[in-house]
């Protein structure tokens, strides 16, 4: 995928992941802060307000404030920036691997927002399972780094371009 591809693409997802993350953040904030928890689907899915100051599963939310924004915020920094850097100076990345990266930016960059501009709080509201097997509270941002975590492990190790023909092309040329 061309260097122009994979930037409309990650603009592209960039636009829908924030859109989502934020307006679900903000209609969590009015309508589920401080009230009681509501189940849906008998249990399976939870919609409960949250609000987290540590990272993955509340990890270091007993830090100092300065410490713990100053922490969690520059490794957000240095992980989208770094993520950023990779898809669009990398090597050549096919469509599956540019959208995980976009996907792993984009979460990344939405609770980015929550920590600079909601007091070093990202907002949780969601929570899935079936019996006692649970997930932590977490929210579009955090489904999408999941995701792209995920489908990026899948896709992108191997490093393979996705046009065969352009490798048989660069083969004959070398």
């Amino acid at each position: 995928m061309s260097r122009a591809g994979r930037l409309r693409l990650l603009f592209a997802v960039l636009l829908v992941v924030l859109a989502l993350d934020q307006a679900t953040k903000l209609l969590a904030r009015k309508y589920l802060a401080y009230e009681p928890g509501r189940s849906y689907l008998g249990g399976i899915a939870r919609l409960e307000y949250a609000e987290n100051r540590g990272a993955f599963l509340s990890l270091g939310a007993d830090l100092p404030a300065g410490w713990r924004e100053g922490i969690l915020s520059g490794l957000n920094v240095l992980l989208v920036v770094g993520l950023a850097y990779y898809l669009i100076r990398g090597r050549d990345l096919s469509r599956w691997p540019t959208f995980a990266l976009a996907l792993l930016i984009s979460g990344g960059l939405g609770n980015l927002i929550d920590r600079l501009f909601r007091g070093g709080a990202v907002i949780d509201f969601m929570i899935l399972g079936v019996g006692p097997l649970r997930t932590g509270v977490f929210n579009i941002a955090d489904l999408c780094l999941t995701t792209g975590a995920i489908l990026f492990a899948f896709t992108g190790a191997s490093g393979k371009k996705e046009d065969p023909a352009a490798d048989a092309e660069g083969a004959e040329a070398r």
